[in-house]
């Protein structure tokens, strides 16, 4: 299969190897131009824009951060909209507004083409090990064309309906499900801790007891050993998906007042310059407002 795909940071590079190592014909383009020579070296065409990578692909993935990003390399001049040939087939793989998602179905539509929303579950590690859950939404014919690309990066797909924003709210709850689960760790963490117990011993008691998925084993991991730096995930990206989610929340008039409390969190580490430390350092915020040293 030919794919053209746009964005090669963590995730989009994780991907990239994926698919070039199932046999793909990759085409890719990252802004950053020095990001493209491993996968030139790998056999992967370097293509100088997104519309002239997408000019014969079969599938354009975008993996970029956030809206701005993929309404610049759709829209924007030399963008995904204007390469892709009529009947060409787009996928998101970002986390981006249910606003955008409609807006990249309207005008992909109005020109012939196709578009589904297939935002994924999983950190870096798992892209790389092919083991990504995805949330795929659009015209069913759509998913099936992109089961030989989603076979390549992930463990299960999961078809949540036929509008591609459907996706797009999925991963924002889901988001919103591992920031709340982190916040409630570092609450309890602080509690324990204030009675002299070991993040450890807490955290050892919660996952071999009723407390054992992986969002509470992974990330309070995370938090029990203080691993931010380098980040999985950033802490500006987590506070630019629980935006999202509240966006969605007043869009679709659902009170989402965790939500605000998550986006407060978010913004305390911005404020004390951990932007770009792993989002999972929210579950030490608790034992500071409880006065224990980190």
């Amino acid at each position: 299969m030919r794919i053209a795909l746009t964005g090669l940071g963590p995730m989009g590079s994780a991907m990239a190897r994926r698919l070039i190592a199932a046999g793909h014909d990759l085409t890719v383009f990252n802004r950053t131009a020095a990001n493209t020579e491993p996968f030139a070296a790998l056999g992967a065409t370097v293509a100088p824009s997104p519309a002239e990578a997408v000019k014969t692909a079969d599938i354009a993935l975008t993996v970029v951060s956030d809206d701005t990003a993929t309404e610049a390399v759709t829209f924007g001049p030399d963008g995904v909209a204007e390469g892709l040939p009529p009947g060409g087939l787009h996928i998101v793989a970002g986390t981006i507004s249910i606003a955008l998602a409609d807006r990249l179905d309207t005008e992909h539509r109005a020109r012939g083409q196709h578009y589904i929303s297939a935002p994924v579950l999983g950190r870096p590690p798992a892209a790389e090990a092919g083991q990504l859950f995805i949330m795929a939404a659009g015209e069913a014919a759509q998913i099936a064309r992109a089961r030989p690309l989603f076979d390549a990066i992930g463990q299960r797909v999961f078809e949540v309906g036929e509008r591609p924003m459907q996706a797009n709210t999925v991963k924002l709850c889901c988001n919103f499900l591992i920031f709340s689960t982190i916040e409630q760790m570092g609450e309890v963490f602080a509690l324990a801790g204030k009675a002299g117990v070991e993040r450890a011993a807490m955290l050892n008691v919660m996952t071999e007891s009723f407390f054992n998925a992986p969002v509470h084993k992974n990330y309070g991991k995370l938090v029990v050993d203080g691993v931010f730096d380098p980040p999985g995930v950033k802490v500006s990206l987590g506070a630019k998906d629980v935006r999202l989610l509240l966006q969605a929340g007043e869009q679709l008039a659902v009170p989402l007042p965790f939500g605000s409390i998550v986006r407060d969190r978010y913004l305390a580490a911005i404020a004390q310059g951990e932007k770009d430390k792993d989002f999972a350092i929210l579950g030490r915020h608790a034992e500071r407002d409880a006065g224990i040293e980190s």
